[in-house]
């Protein structure tokens, strides 16, 4: 999920700390989920990380977007 995450953040040509402001999360939460530790997050926060990347959270566990 977390390469996705980072891919999404890519593409729209965002930062880490500007996806962190945008989605009202930590930025240790958006680091640690692109480099694939094992974070546990809630339902919650991963709907605020795609409301902030402009995709859904089915879009952050699969490969379309």
């Amino acid at each position: 999920m977390g390469y996705r995450v980072k891919k999404i953040r890519l593409e729209k040509r965002m930062s880490q700390d500007e996806l962190c402001k945008r989605a009202g999360v930590s930025r240790q939460t958006i680091s640690d989920l692109e480099s694939g530790r094992e974070v546990n997050t809630t339902t919650a926060t991963l709907g605020k990380i795609a409301d902030a990347l402009d995709c859904s959270i089915a879009d952050i566990f699969t490969n379309k977007v």
